[in-house]
């Protein structure tokens, strides 16, 4: 009876590990499909109640138009430098500073072999100071405890630049040669990063260009709109988009095979590199990528509202007042006088 338990749970735990083997482990970061990305209406299942809600959603016509592209190109790095941590302890100083020296060396001769040269490495110190300790000296009644200079310690980063990601392996490994196993992190380099947002402003001007001539395909005369404008560029390293998940299995099969309670496994933390996607983008350059690369972006948003009508001035019409007054003499006699009113 217990061979046929057995059985059935490691089926059941095999069936689990495949359905996980065909859909990743990178879908454990998020809910089960079945309870967030299908949405039931009536018999059908709708994928996806995002997507059928922009489908469906409801235009309000205007006359003020919008033009809003975007562009991105995915550029591979011209040079890269890796930096490495070395700490160094020794007696004194000269000594500390011989064996940090014999370490680097050694990087920098391995590294040589593989077509590293020393034009490529640089050295920065970053601390040198005394390490203490407590020295516990006894008396007759008590007992003193004073600090004194043991050694010292020294740390520097060695910066390692390379063209070629498959360079990179050999760095490691020289490193680990001369137990060297800090790495501090990697840059990337463009050297043509002008040429890049150029050619982004050309295809943003060809987008405008279309897009322009569509409106006037419409009925529109651009030449009747004010132009209001913003714009916007944007350069994002590789470094910037790692994320992490946890491998989904976590119990321990070999607890089943000695017929004892559940193990909980600890769960390794992994990254994976999850550049910008394109669904917001107007076109991608280089969208097909391999390695990490460096994505640079530029937006431009033209707004175009309609020019306020010229108002027609109505003319004028002066009327001519003559101005005149009677002077009623004593005996009953009328004079009439013209008021002369220009100066």
């Amino acid at each position: 009876m217990k061979t046929i338990n057995l059985g059935l749970v490691l089926l059941l735990i095999s069936s689990i590990t495949i359905s996980a083997q065909h859909r990743g482990n990178y879908n454990e970061i998020t809910s089960d499909i079945s309870r967030q990305n299908i949405l039931s209406s009536g018999n059908a299942k709708i994928y996806n109640p995002t997507v059928q809600q922009q489908i469906n959603q409801t235009l309000y016509p205007s006359n003020v138009l919008t033009v809003d592209v975007k562009a991105l190109q995915n550029a591979s790095a011209t040079t890269y430098t890796a930096i490495f941590n070395l700490s160094q302890i020794g007696p004194s100083a000269e000594k500390t500073n011989q064996l940090m020296k014999e370490r680097i060396d050694s990087i920098k001769y391995r590294l040589n072999a593989k077509g590293i040269t020393q034009k490529n490495i640089a050295i920065d110190v970053i601390s040198f100071i005394p390490i203490y300790e407590v020295e516990v000296t006894k008396k007759l009644f008590s007992k003193t405890y004073t600090e004194v200079p043991k050694g010292f310690e020294l740390q520097q980063n060695i910066h390692i630049q390379f063209t070629k990601t498959n360079q990179f392996e050999s760095i490691l490994e020289a490193c680990a040669q001369s137990e060297v196993y800090n790495l501090v992190k990697v840059d990337y380099y463009i050297d043509n990063i002008q040429e890049v947002y150029k050619n982004l402003q050309d295809e943003l001007l060809k987008l405008i260009d279309e897009k322009k001539n569509y409106y006037q395909a419409l009925g529109f005369d651009m030449a009747t709109y004010d132009i209001a404008i913003a714009d916007d560029k944007y350069c994002y390293f590789p470094k910037d988009f790692y994320q992490s998940y946890q491998a989904y299995n976590s119990v321990s099969v070999e607890a089943l095979d000695k017929n004892k309670g559940i193990t909980t496994a600890k769960k390794q933390t992994s990254y994976y590199y999850q550049p910008l996607t394109y669904e917001n983008y107007d076109v991608v350059i280089n969208p097909s990528i391999l390695e990490p690369v460096v994505q640079i972006g530029m937006n431009i948003k033209l707004v175009f509202t309609p020019k306020p009508k010229e108002k027609k001035e109505t003319p004028k019409i002066e009327t001519k007042i003559d101005h005149k007054y009677y002077i009623i003499s004593p005996n009953g006699t009328i004079d009439v006088k013209e008021l002369n009113t220009k100066k």
